[in-house]
């Protein structure tokens, strides 16, 4: 019980009061009724109170919610109020009949003493019920004025860094009128350029209604990092325009070859920007032509503000020039180092100015010092602090990539305050610290890879312990909301010098089998020349030289693919670990180690993708792979196993020859894979896998292989599924039967009957029945004057002709998968008549456009691909998509169920590609915000439909679109269980476009995004934990039984 439903068992409580004491105003006058009528208010009483009891008990957890709180308070209140105007009034009616005949000729002299009590009562009831009520109206006006305010861009303010004059100044700068559209703000590294540009971006002037945004660039987007190379730059260059143009909400029709073609990029950022009016951050820019990009866009009131300390930069004409000296940072050094060291202004020693100088006030250096200063009062300690300073300041190396002779003084002080920081960290701590040279920094690190390389050099128990300290002290930064890592660039430059050290402790003085665990994480995340190194290893590794480091390097490949942050970053590294694997495939799966051909299968799984079928498993049938499997099947006992070698087999029969499906087809386990098909809990897990087994054998087997796997009554074990099952596990039996009988036909003694048929739900009956109705097959006798006829009906002005027609039609376009009928269908004028009417806007022409929605369905359902086609041309989707957003309920459900049945009929691909093509996905996306429930509800169920149906493209478009975050901001708006974003979860699990990795990957992605748009809130916690507990379901087992099977 939330705090919505307190307050209406509440108010139930209170309404029925309400009545109680009407009836006893009529009783007063009535004395010998007064008694039974306050022994009602008596008990009503009694029941709040016991309602209050139990919510106190069921919800002691969270009674910190102050909407809740406040309600059981007042609530409580009106308890203590009633209760002494109840025994009031009790009192007065107890008393005897003498009495109550001198207290009426009293009371009509002086007034109705009951009669008061009752007024009172009635106007405390009165008053919580209507203050209800006012707090409910009131909340529902401000949500209400809250959806029409479009949403500011925000930036977070940086911690610890004060409000300076500078900050004061650049402000002014922005709100003046003739000034410049860029402000260059222009400093040494680790001045603080960056925290002062946030901390005026975190609060920018009214004039920019839509907020700020950020984007940062760094050393990795310039030229020099790119020796040189033009092409590479612009890649890098489209990356980050690409990030700026979702961070904004812009996500235009991009294909994948789009998306490095910096030109049209740029153009999409004129379009996005047009009419803007945004203060855009470009932060730690290296190269003169990114700032003239974003200049030169016009039709926007948008400034940028600009960070660099790149001189070339500063050469902008047009710009104005702030710099940040050492005076401006003179007056906030103090307060960054109170802030760190935490001690207050009258704790801090004396000597702390001599420090303060000794870091040039700079806030980096002060920063870290000041960590490492952590509550330390002493004057001797900040003494020796400032002298230690100083000589790791000059025994320092200095910067690999800096020429400016001042940078690399200003860099020997900040290298010097992280040496002395180091120097006050435990062993543990500077040896994992001097390991992350070998990392590239350029974008985030997830936990996992510090995780990975810390394994290699101490205890895995005490990463939090020692990852805990490098943040503390400011060598490290930690997102709040992601498990993920990233460093100042200040920390990147001082690691650059690491590099040697760092190959040192993970490559040569680790062991081989802790090198082959850190090598595919370096891969993904390491330096350009780190990377060299960590392929040469993995190739080594896969070589086989050694069984163990074989299969510690397969399963690291694995944990590494699945920390991939999105879809395009795990395709890039799938991409790379497919070329080493695809080549040493045939001599792992060869090799004499069952532990090895588990974990190579395994790898498979994840990695492999239909070109690498085809590609390297043709290579395996002239091995002795099959054999080799087969023995494995026959002696495991765990599911995982039994799952992933039969995996690898089905994929050998749908990518083999006819001569390797039989041998698989004798040798596959069904039995035991049938088995698995059933409602238990743990069995539950391995579903996915083997449905996609049953499928890759239907395609390579045919007939012969449905033939087999109904012999083993695999078909009824599906049917129990669909009839007990969970959502996704019902909508793969419904794909995988559909693949038996569409493929190998209904068998004589089929385990589908009509009889089941009726204990499916509709949407599994409509797929199913024509598998099942014989007599769906018999041709339709049609005369063609009697059709013409019905044409002529529709075609009418009357609209009860045009209705009686439509209906009269239903039975002859049901029989539309004949061709005869099909063709004779698609040349008439029907479809085009449908249209029309499905166009009408006269609201006294609802019943005729549901009634073409209801036609539209049966004839893509019964007509399939041949009657999609024809509804493209008369522009049928987007007038459906258009019915969806109305005013009318049941003309949206109308128009939402005829767009499901064409998206699941046998032309659905070509409805499914002409939403995203005509961009009508972004229109069914925002309205997944709309004001009205049912237009909210239709579409999001449209969407749950192109999840289901899509690809990897379609998901990734409905991820820009920030369709995540709608649904999240749905979940808040309606105190929500974390149902919607489930759903949106469940749909990744029913595509069968995804691979296993991919379908991970994106999980992960939907719960960040989850997170971040819920920080803060009230039911973050709830909803992040019920997603989590979706996204977890079943690893627990997965994870032991897997490292069972490593053992």
């Amino acid at each position: 019980m939330d705090a919505l439903q307190v307050i209406s068992s509440a108010a139930q409580i209170v309404s029925s009061m309400v009545g109680a004491v009407n009836a006893l105003e009529q009783a007063s006058r009535n004395l010998n009724e007064a008694p039974k009528r306050i022994k009602s208010l008596e008990e009503f009483v009694c029941e709040l109170e016991s309602l209050m009891r139990r919510i106190k008990q069921k919800h002691v957890y969270k009674l910190h919610n102050p909407q809740l709180d406040h309600q059981i308070q007042s609530l409580n209140a009106l308890v203590e109020r009633l209760h002494p105007n109840i025994g009031k009034a009790r009192r007065i009616v107890s008393r005897s009949k003498v009495k109550n005949l001198a207290k009426v000729v009293w009371g009509s002299l002086t007034g109705d003493p009951l009669g008061k009590i009752v007024d009172t009562i009635k106007n405390d009831l009165n008053w919580w019920l209507e203050s209800q009520i006012l707090a409910q109206n009131v909340e529902k006006v401000i949500e209400s004025t809250a959806e029409d305010i479009p949403v500011r861009l925000k930036i977070k303010i940086e911690q610890g860094y004060p409000i300076s004059s500078k900050c004061t100044f650049v402000k002014n700068l922005l709100e003046k009128e003739g000034s410049q559209r860029v402000i260059l703000i222009v400093g040494l590294s680790g001045i603080g350029k960056s925290c002062l540009a946030r901390q005026v971006a975190s609060d920018p002037p009214p004039r920019f209604l839509d907020g700020a945004v950020e984007l940062g660039f760094g050393q990795w987007c310039s030229k020099a990092s790119c020796s040189g190379n033009k092409v590479e730059y612009q890649k890098r260059l489209s990356r980050k325009i690409c990030k700026f143009l979702v961070q904004i909400g812009f996500w235009k029709k991009i294909k994948d070859e789009n998306t490095r073609d910096l030109e049209y990029l740029c153009c999409l950022l004129q379009e996005a920007l047009y009419g803007k009016s945004i203060l855009i951050l470009l932060d730690d820019v290296w190269e003169q032509d990114i700032v003239e990009r974003f200049a030169k866009l016009y039709d926007n009131d948008c400034k940028y503000l600009v960070t660099t300390r790149n001189e070339a930069v500063y050469e902008i004409t047009e710009a104005e020039k702030v710099e940040l000296s050492k005076v401006d940072i003179q007056e906030i050094s103090k307060s960054i180092l109170l802030h760190h060291c935490v001690l207050t202004e009258e704790e801090l020693p004396g000597v702390a100015e001599n420090l303060l100088e000794r870091c040039g006030h700079h806030p980096l250096t002060v920063a870290v010092m000041g960590k490492a200063l952590r509550k330390e009062t002493r004057s001797e300690k900040w003494e020796k602090a400032t002298t230690n300073l100083s000589t790791f300041a000059t025994c320092a190396p200095g910067p690999v990539s800096y020429v400016n002779e001042k940078e690399t003084e200003n860099a020997l002080t900040i290298f010097g305050s992280f040496e002395f920081s180091l120097e006050a960290m435990p062993d543990d701590s500077r040896k994992l610290f001097t390991s992350l040279a070998s990392l590239s920094w350029v974008e985030p690190v997830p936990e996992a890879c510090l995780e990975a390389i810390w394994s290699v050099l101490g205890e895995e128990s005490l990463f939090p312990l020692v990852v805990c300290r490098l943040v503390e002290g400011s060598l490290l930064m930690k997102s709040e909301a992601d498990p993920l890592y990233q460093v100042h660039d200040m920390v990147s430059l001082y690691l650059d010098n690491k590099i040697s050290d760092s190959i040192e402790l993970l490559a040569n003085e680790s062991k081989p089998e802790e090198t082959a665990s850190i090598c595919p994480w370096l891969l993904i995340f390491g330096k350009e020349n780190i990377k060299i190194i960590a392929q040469k290893r993995i190739e080594l590794f896969l070589s086989v030289l050694e069984e163990k480091q074989g299969v510690i390097t397969l399963d690291a490949i694995i944990q590494s693919l699945m920390a991939s942050k999105s879809i395009s970053e795990l395709e890039a590294s799938r991409a790379s670990f497919s070329s080493m694997l695809g080549p040493r495939i045939k001599d792992l799966i060869s090799y004499d180690s069952q532990s090895l051909i588990a974990m190579s299968a395994e790898a498979i799984i994840n990695i492999f993708n239909k070109s690498d079928y085809s590609n390297y498993f043709p290579l395996l049938e002239s091995a002795d792979v099959v054999d080799k499997l087969a023995i494995i099947l026959q002696n495991c006992e765990e599911p995982m196993v039994l799952t992933n070698i039969s995996f690898v087999l089905a994929k050998l029969a749908e990518f083999g020859s006819p001569g390797t499906v039989d041998v698989v087809l004798q040798i596959i386990p069904l039995d035991r894979l049938a088995d698995l098909l059933n409602l238990d809990a743990e069995a539950e897990e391995w579903h996915n896998s083997i449905f996609t087994i049953l499928m890759s054998l239907t395609k390579g087997g045919k007939s012969k292989a449905v033939e087999k796997m109904f012999s083993f009554r695999i078909d009824k074990n599906l049917l129990k599924l669909l009839e007990k099952g969970n959502e996704v596990a019902q909508h793969r039996a419904i794909v995988t039967l559909k693949a038996f009988y569409e493929v190998g036909g209904p068998p004589a003694e089929g385990s589908l009957q009509f009889a089941n048929l009726e204990v499916l739900p509709w949407h599994v009956r409509l797929r199913l029945e024509r598998f099942v109705l014989s007599d769906q097959n018999k041709p339709y006798s049609a005369k063609p004057q009697t059709y013409e006829d019905l044409i002529h009906k529709v075609l009418h002005s009357n609209k009860k002709q045009v209705i009686e027609g439509i209906q009269e039609l239903i039975t002859l376009v049901e029989k539309a998968g004949e061709p005869r009928i099909r063709d004779m269908i698609i040349q008439t004028p029907l479809i085009k008549r449908l249209s029309e009417l499905l166009q009408c806007k006269d609201s006294e022409q609802d019943s005729l456009r549901s009634e073409s929605c209801f036609l539209l369905m049966k004839l893509a359902c019964s007509g399939g691909e041949p009657c999609i086609k024809r509804y493209l041309e008369y522009d049928i989707i987007p007038n459906l998509v258009k019915t969806m957003q109305c005013s009318t309920a049941e003309l949206q459900d109308s128009a939402y169920t005829t767009l499901h049945q064409m998206l699941f009929s046998s032309g659905g691909i070509l409805v499914l590609n002409h939403i995203f093509q005509l961009a009508l996905i972004e229109k069914i996306a925002h309205s997944v915000e709309s004001k009205s429930l049912k237009t909210r509800e239709v579409n999001m169920q449209c969407i749950l439909d192109l999840i289901e149906l899509g690809n990897k493209a379609c998901l990734e478009r409905m991820f820009s679109l920030q369709v995540v975050e709608k649904m999240a901001k749905l979940e808040k708006t309606c105190v929500g269980s974390g149902k919607i974003v489930i759903g949106f979860l469940k749909g990744i699990d029913k595509c069968k476009h995804l691979s296993i990795a991919e379908r991970k990957v994106m999980k992960q992605q939907v719960v960040r995004k989850v997170r971040v748009t819920l920080k803060g809130h009230k039911i973050e916690s709830q909803i992040v934990a019920a997603i989590e507990a979706y996204v977890s379901e079943g690893s627990i087992r997965g994870t032991s039984s897997s490292n069972r099977s490593r053992k």
